[in-house]
């Protein structure tokens, strides 16, 4: 039984399995703490800690996983494609809002930061919070930060994104599907921008150029607000 454990197979079909499990509750109980993401992180680690397993045996799978998140995101491209007519209309306020909003969310959390003391790790593992794991991973690792930091606090900002960032949008009476997906996009990438594309396929489109625009952006203000500001 410990080989299979060691297994790549091992890791991909417990990531499967333990996703599918999230959904089917997230579908009966409508919960909104209940997020398929969230579930599916809290059984995967309760089945290594009861196991007692070793995460890198997990993860020689689930690395196959985590490949494929590249590639999802440059297919938000075809997605794009096909709406751009409908985009096209609205494409300067929507660059404009995506570009004030992540420099605003690199700029916020930099000064919060600087102004509570805390370690210049910690800032710059994550100033990159708001973009792709992929991306957020590469842009730490540039700075000095910590690429495990960063991924943990990338996934937890998509989550909560995810969860109540269709519920902030409604309170604050924002029903444009334009501005849903920046926020989304912006704020939350890739989870968010899964959400986004359950409210229809212009939502995810705006959300997946949103998620790209501000991934390039913040390829390129990280580096200079780090300098700068701390």
């Amino acid at each position: 039984m410990n080989k299979f454990f060691e297994l790549p197979i091992f890791g991909v079909f417990i990531t499967l399995l333990a996703f599918y499990i999230a959904g089917t509750v997230k579908q009966r109980y409508k919960f909104i703490l209940l997020n398929p993401v969230l579930v599916a992180i809290a059984l995967i680690i309760t089945f290594l800690v009861a196991f007692d397993l070793d995460f890198e045996d997990y993860n020689q799978g689930g690395q196959y996983l985590g490949f494929f998140l590249g590639p999802s995101v440059v297919a938000l491209g075809v997605l794009f494609y096909e709406k751009y007519r409908q985009i096209q209309h609205n494409l300067v306020p929507f660059l404009a809002a995506v570009c004030i909003g992540g420099v605003f969310s690199i700029v916020n959390v930099v000064l919060i930061c600087v102004f509570m003391n805390a370690p210049d790790m910690i800032i710059k593992s994550i100033a990159p919070k708001s973009i792709t794991t992929p991306m957020a991973v590469e842009v730490s690792e540039i700075v000095g930060g910590v690429p495990s930091i960063t991924a943990g606090v990338v996934i937890a900002v998509g989550i909560f994104g995810n969860a109540f960032g269709p519920a902030i949008l409604r309170f604050l009476n924002i029903t444009s599907q334009a501005a849903i997906g920046a926020a989304l996009g912006t704020a939350a990438h890739g989870i968010g921008t899964a959400r986004a594309l359950e409210d229809g396929e212009l939502t995810g489109a705006y959300s997946g150029l949103a998620l790209c625009v501000n991934g390039v952006l913040t390829s390129i203000i990280t580096p200079l607000a780090i300098r700068y500001l701390m």
